[in-house]
């Protein structure tokens, strides 16, 4: 019997499961419905080979989808800020630049302190980069957005 997730495990989906989302949304041009009903439809909590995907955290997942579209230009730009001059947001991996979509929505709109959000999003990068730099290079970048967006929590 497998026990249930706990909150914290739910919210970190959330935060993966969004990244997928927009990436995906990107890479499509589907909209912001279509993408989430798919989510929560069919990726939740889904089985894939014998491999369950976990629960994610529904009301985490949408907040953070839909204020990554919202303030997209506002996150591009402070991303933008956060990247050395040859590396515009446009020359990003796309996978990088839906997590720093998702993670700079947390960051402008979310509850979670700034600290938190860098963790959970160093290890969504992690996630989809195991052996890569990526992960510090996610690190450096969300510690300029978080001080740009609440500069108070530092």
């Amino acid at each position: 019997m497998t026990k249930a997730p706990d909150k914290r495990q739910m919210r970190s989906a959330a935060r993966l499961y969004a990244v997928q989302a927009l990436f995906q949304m990107e890479q499509s041009g589907q909209t912001v419905e279509k993408i989430r009903r798919e989510f929560e439809d069919f990726r939740f909590g889904a089985v894939y080979d014998e491999d369950e995907m976990a629960e994610g955290d529904v009301d985490l997942f949408r907040k953070l989808v839909e204020d990554a579209v919202n303030w997209q230009a506002k996150i591009d730009q402070m991303t933008h800020r956060a990247l050395v001059a040859k590396w515009p947001i446009a020359r990003i991996d796309p996978t990088l630049r839906a997590l720093f979509r998702a993670a700079g929505a947390e960051l402008i709109e979310g509850a979670a302190p700034p600290k938190v959000v860098i963790v959970e999003y160093v290890d969504v990068a992690k996630a989809f980069y195991p052996d890569g730099r990526e992960p510090k290079f996610v690190n450096a970048v969300l510690d300029h957005m978080a001080r740009e967006a609440k500069p108070e929590a530092f």
